[in-house]
């Protein structure tokens, strides 16, 4: 996983460092001079450079903190034993926190997708003339689910393998890679281990993307008409992202190691995007076409993951499952944490 989110970060800076072309366009055509609206302004009373460097690197530090709050809350609750995974709190708890990453997928990282692909900065052919943003998504949701199944199976796989070749107690070696309980079915200790790690590995992935996407185009800009209240919105967006996030991989039982690799990677991403940001200013221009397709793209892969993990690896997960299938007043409150969370990332779209 640490392997796989460094190769993200690396193609990230890869892609989005491309200058700009003055000669052809994203899709390798002759392009003509861009309008007016699609060049980067430095004029107006909110562009100030040295104003917005500060507020950039406030919000790199806060962003950071926030971000290493949420994720490792879930995570060092183990000891409380009212937030134990096991607990209504914790459900209740998870829940909100799941809301909160449906909203993002469909109320932050896919209309921007769209305000991407559709920009007038591209040309009408093909990027006007069909739905590239819903069309990325949808695939990236059957990719999601494809990695999510041949995950499992490959887990399984090496459970069996261990089982045929190791005579030693399934039960002892369960926080172990590649070892599980030996029933059938979903709901056994260790189906439910593999299901754990394979969704926070999947989700921190698409977590990651989104991430430096959006730290990225804070970085770049000078607006501090903008980036004032995306500090804020930012903050409390990757606190409770982070709280999802911990939570399962709270659930997943890794070692410390993982634990603290993950940790790192989902706390860092958004800062080392503003950093990236800043450093790429200079020659960073979001409305390029280059900039616009691969942002837009990106934004389309990481929606169509978001939404896919939000609906069917944590909240049908959840709300299918024994515990709140037998026990309808908590079912009924966990929705009610659900649409809170949700609602309240929503809100947050007015700003970021």
């Amino acid at each position: 996983m640490a392997k796989l989110n460094f190769f993200i970060l690396s193609f990230l800076l890869l892609s989005t460092i491309a200058p700009p072309s003055d000669g052809a366009n994203a899709v390798g055509q002759p392009l003509k001079t861009l309008p007016e609206e699609c060049q980067k302004s430095t004029d107006g009373p909110c562009h100030n450079k040295t104003g917005s460097l500060n507020l950039k690197l406030i919000a790199i530090a806060a962003i950071l903190v926030t971000s290493m709050m949420g994720v490792s809350l879930p995570i060092l609750s183990k000891s409380v034993p009212a937030l134990h995974p096991d607990t209504n709190l914790f459900v209740l708890v998870k829940a909100f926190a799941s809301g909160v990453i449906l909203a993002t997928g469909y109320m932050h990282v896919l209309p921007d997708s769209f305000d991407c692909l559709t920009s007038k900065c591209l040309p009408e052919k093909p990027w006007s003339k069909f739905p590239f943003t819903t069309f990325i998504a949808m695939f990236s949701a059957v990719l999601t689910l494809m990695v999510d199944s041949y995950a499992l199976s490959w887990y399984k796989k090496c459970k069996t393998h261990n089982q045929e070749n190791k005579n030693q107690d399934p039960e002892s070696k369960i926080s172990g890679h590649c070892h599980g309980h030996g029933s059938s079915g979903l709901d056994n200790p260790a189906s439910k281990l593999r299901r754990y790690r394979v969704v926070a590995q999947v989700l921190e992935l698409g977590i990651v993307v989104h991430s430096v996407v959006i730290g990225l185009s804070m970085g770049a800009s000078d607006n501090v008409c903008t980036i004032r209240p995306l500090v804020a919105a930012l903050c409390f967006h990757q606190f409770f992202e982070g709280i999802g996030l911990g939570g399962c991989i709270l659930q997943a039982n890794y070692e410390k190691k993982m634990k603290a690799m993950m940790v790192f990677f989902f706390s860092v991403t958004t800062p080392f995007g503003i950093a990236l940001g800043i450093g790429l200013s200079n020659v960073y221009q979001e409305n390029s076409p280059t900039a616009l397709v691969v942002v837009g793209v990106l934004n389309a892969v990481s929606a169509g993951l978001l939404n896919y993990m939000a609906l069917v690896d944590l909240l049908a997960s959840d709300f299918m499952g024994e515990k709140l299938q037998d026990n309808m007043k908590l079912q009924t409150i966990s929705y009610l944490a659900v649409i809170l969370g949700a609602g309240g990332m929503s809100v947050m779209a007015i700003w970021a």
